[in-house]
């Protein structure tokens, strides 16, 4: 297929999440470059992101004989984890919220740029959005508790649940916090590379199938964890995330049996210490 790749290490945790979560396996290095290699990613650029997963603790090394296994971590696990959950239970649209907002304020000294970064990032991954610029919000009830431990914030960050006034306009609010033209856009982008290959149009070759398995979990993710899961009825009636996310299950559906052939072709693994 066309199109940019996505990056090496979102292929990798797409990757990781599909062959070794839950399974108490390592996997060959060799394994992984191969998938990687029908996935339009060079040799040296899965070495480089293999190396520095290891070197931040998101990935275990072994060696058996001659060859090098990787594994998963904690840490990796987490987020695998989490990352299934998006995709397989919360899912893309967001039909259940009850009211609730969560409420996050936080007030740093001038001089702490880096932990404001730091501490904004991890905030826009968890959902959140700027509703002032001390003042963050997000739909549901979201535990940051790990994300200010992490950061050592916790006498600087105070968090509340909340619900907006009856006379209050969300659909106003939810448009100045969060960018909606954007976040549209990756679900249509998503939708007009994918929907081919669901509808049967595409150029779909038994042997392609772990490679385009791949890259299309991947790239899932990237739109989903940018979403803040805002509630689907304070949204424009075309909003796009659930024809999209039919597209995606449509295809992994159809991308399933045929990828796990190949993976038995291709994959070596070993059981985990």
């Amino acid at each position: 297929m066309t199109g940019p790749v996505p990056r090496p290490q979102s292929l990798l945790l797409s990757f990781l999440g599909d062959e070794v979560l839950g399974r108490g396996v390592c996997v060959y290095t060799g394994s992984v470059i191969e998938v990687f290699r029908r996935a339009g990613v060079g040799e040296q650029a899965t070495r480089s992101t293999l190396t520095r997963m290891v070197g931040r603790g998101l990935l275990s090394r072994r060696r058996q004989g001659r060859r090098t296994y990787v594994g998963l971590t904690g840490r990796s696990e987490a987020i695998l984890r989490d990352g299934e959950r998006r995709i397989w239970k919360t899912g893309a649209v967001n039909r259940d919220w009850d009211g609730t907002w969560t409420l996050l304020g936080f007030s740093l000294p001038e001089s702490w740029q880096r932990q404001r970064h730091d501490l904004r990032s991890q905030l826009t991954w968890a959902g959140f959005g700027a509703l002032f610029s001390g003042l963050w919000i997000a739909p549901g009830e979201v535990d940051v508790s790990g994300i200010v431990a992490e950061l050592g914030l916790k006498a600087h960050v105070k968090v509340f649940r909340a619900h907006a006034d009856a006379g209050m306009d969300i659909a106003e609010m939810i448009d100045d916090t969060w960018d909606l033209p954007e976040l549209a856009a990756h679900y249509r982008d998503f939708e007009a590379t994918w929907r081919p290959y669901a509808s049967g149009r595409g150029d779909l070759v038994a042997e392609d199938a772990l490679a385009l398995r791949l890259r299309l979990t991947a790239e899932w993710l990237q739109v989903i964890r940018a979403d803040p899961r805002l509630p689907v009825r304070h949204l424009p009636a075309d909003w796009p995330a659930a024809a999209a996310e039919k597209t995606f299950r449509t295809l992994h559906a159809l991308l399933e049996a045929p990828a796990r052939d190949a993976a038995r072709r291709v994959i070596e693994t070993i059981p985990a210490a």
